[in-house]
C-alpha cells in the first residue's frame, strides 16, 4: 500500500505543474477543452487459477561426482553369454617327442610266385633308353643354344663339365672328337665361342697320352702344320700334364686329364 499512497500526491503536483508553466508564458487555453485523467491504482484482485505446466527448460551442467557410497553386498552370479566368434590360428607349436613304437602287425598273405627275370632285364634296358634320351636330349639344348662353322667343320660347345676322357666320349657318341683345331681360322673360331661364353678356357683334342712328350691330335693324327701353345708350353708338368685346354685367347696349354671342364666338340660337315 506504500507505493499506492505516493502514486497520487506525485501525480497530482505533475498536473499543477504543467498548469503553472502554462500560464506563466501567457498562453490561453480557453478555446481548447483538456481532459485529465488521474490513473488511480485500484485494489489487489483475488489470485488467479494456476497455469498449465511449462516446456523443460535446457539441461544444466553436469555437477561434479558424488562420493563413494559403502560397498554393498556382490550380486549373483549372472547366465552364461553366448560364445564368440572363433579367433585366428595360433602359432604352431614344438615338434613333440617320437611315441614308442606300437606293437608289431600281424603277417601278410603270401604273395603271387612269379618268374621276374624277364621283367628286370626290360626295366633295365627302359633305364639304359632313358638316360640315353636325357643325354641325347641335353645334347640337342646345347646345339640349339649354337654352334659354330668352318669350310668344313662345325663346332659344339658343351657347357657340362667332365673329364677328359668323358668329353671325348661324349663327343664320340655324336659322331665327333675334342675340337682338333688345325688352322688359324679354325682355332680363332673356336677361341671366339668360348670367349663368348664367358669362359676362360676348354677342354680340346690334343694330347700325349699314347707318347709322353709326343701330342698329337685325339684321332691320332700328328700336329705338324699348325700349332697355337703358349709361350713355355707343354711344360709336362711332372708327366701329369697330358691333355689340353684351349683359353679364350686362343692359346694352348697342357693340363691335367682327371679334372672336369667344359669342352668343345667337333663335327664333319658332311657327315651332319
Amino acid at each position: 500500500m506504500t507505493g499506492e499512497r505516493l502514486l497520487f500526491p506525485v501525480t497530482l503536483m505533475s498536473v499543477l505543474s504543467l498548469l503553472t508553466l502554462q500560464m506563466s508564458h501567457g498562453e490561453i487555453l480557453a478555446e481548447e477543452s483538456c481532459t485529465i485523467q488521474l490513473l488511480v491504482p485500484g485494489l489487489k484482485g483475488e489470485p488467479g487459477e494456476k497455469g498449465e505446466k511449462g516446456a523443460p527448460g535446457r539441461p544444466g551442467r553436469v555437477g561434479p561426482p558424488g562420493d563413494i557410497g559403502p560397498s554393498g553386498l556382490k550380486g549373483q552370479k549372472g547366465i552364461m553369454g553366448r560364445y564368440g566368434k572363433v579367433g585366428p590360428s595360433g602359432i604352431k607349436g614344438l615338434k613333440g617327442d617320437i611315441g614308442d613304437p606300437g606293437p608289431r602287425g600281424p603277417n601278410g598273405d603270401p604273395g603271387v610266385p612269379c618268374e621276374c627275370t624277364s621283367m628286370r632285364k626290360t626295366i633295365g634296358e627302359m633305364d639304359i633308353l632313358v638316360s640315353q634320351l636325357s643325354s641325347e636330349l641335353r645334347f640337342i639344348k646345347n646345339a640349339v643354344a649354337g654352334v659354330r662353322e668352318t669350310d668344313s667343320k662345325v663346332y659344339l660347345l658343351v657347357k657340362e663339365e667332365k673329364s677328359y676322357a668323358d668329353a671325348e666320349a661324349y663327343c664320340q657318341t655324336r659322331g665327333g672328337h675334342l675340337a682338333m683345331p688345325r688352322d688359324e681360322a679354325s682355332n680363332a673360331a673356336i677361341a671366339g665361342y668360348i670367349a663368348e661364353a664367358g669362359l676362360s678356357g676348354a677342354y680340346m683334342g690334343v694330347n700325349d697320352l699314347r707318347h709322353e712328350g709326343v701330342f698329337t691330335y685325339v684321332d691320332l693324327s700328328p700336329i705338324t702344320t699348325f700349332s697355337k701353345w703358349r709361350q713355355g708350353e707343354p711344360s709336362g708338368g711332372d708327366d701329369d700334364e697330358d691333355c689340353t685346354e684351349i683359353a679364350a685367347s686362343g692359346e694352348w696349354t697342357d693340363v691335367a686329364c682327371p679334372p672336369t671342364m667344359c669342352f668343345v666338340c667337333e663335327f664333319e660337315k658332311d657327315r651332319i
